[in-house]
């Protein structure tokens, strides 16, 4: 794990998308890494701590943004391992998890791999994303039924809008829903925020997920 960190981190400095890709794949395939792994152990820590070291800090966030896009085409890249994970637990269908983010929300990496966590743990999973405009969610919900909506905020500011979301979504649905939320946002007083955003639960790991899913309450 330690060698594999390494090398995908070399990959990342030098923003070598092709070489990271074709690297991480081939590692899955001979099962020298386990896919949760790789979403836990590796990407997690690789996106978290995007340290910038040039002296010239105007193409920090510039660089941010390519390595994210690194680390989104190899997430992409990862879904038939998930769904052979998820075979391979033969966990019990959960029912329906829809992922999404507050308008404004722009980061939805971490998103990205919970709806992967959620449809390994036996959800049927729908991922909308960054920046979904709660009327057009509104008007989907009652097609989409979930039994589970997963709100992801990295930014504080976004916590107000992730609150209005929630209310709505409990004024709407007549059937019991567990909402969970997750992102930098809440990664410090994380019970006051739920409570603030008035969610059900907080989740952060796949094993958080997990919890959840056999109706175990993170706060």
């Amino acid at each position: 794990m330690e060698q594999i960190m390494k090398e995908i981190e070399t990959y990342f400095i030098d923003e070598n998308k092709e070489e990271a890709v074709l690297y991480i794949m081939n590692k899955l395939r001979t099962k020298e890494i386990d896919v949760l792994d790789l979403y836990t152990n590796i990407l997690t820590p690789l996106l978290t701590d995007m340290t910038c070291k040039l002296e010239d800090k105007r193409i920090c966030i510039w660089k941010e943004h390519v390595r994210t896009g690194i680390a989104r085409t190899i997430v992409e890249s990862c879904y038939p391992f998930i769904l052979e994970k998820r075979d391979s637990l033969k966990l019990p269908y959960r029912g329906v998890a829809a992922v999404l983010c507050p308008s404004d929300e722009y980061h939805d990496m971490g998103a990205r791999m919970v709806a992967d966590f959620l449809t390994v743990v036996g959800y049927h999973t729908i991922f909308a994303g960054c920046n979904t405009p709660y009327r057009d969610f509104h008007n989907a919900i009652h097609i989409i039924k979930p039994d589970l909506v997963a709100i992801s905020v990295s930014d504080y500011y976004n916590l107000v809008a992730a609150k209005k979301m929630i209310d709505e979504i409990k004024k709407t649905v007549s059937k019991s829903i567990k909402i969970v939320v997750g992102g930098h946002a809440f990664y410090y007083d994380e019970a006051n925020k739920l409570k603030m955003v008035g969610a059900d639960c907080y989740a952060n790991t796949y094993d958080d997920i997990l919890k959840i899913a056999e109706d175990g309450v993170i706060l």
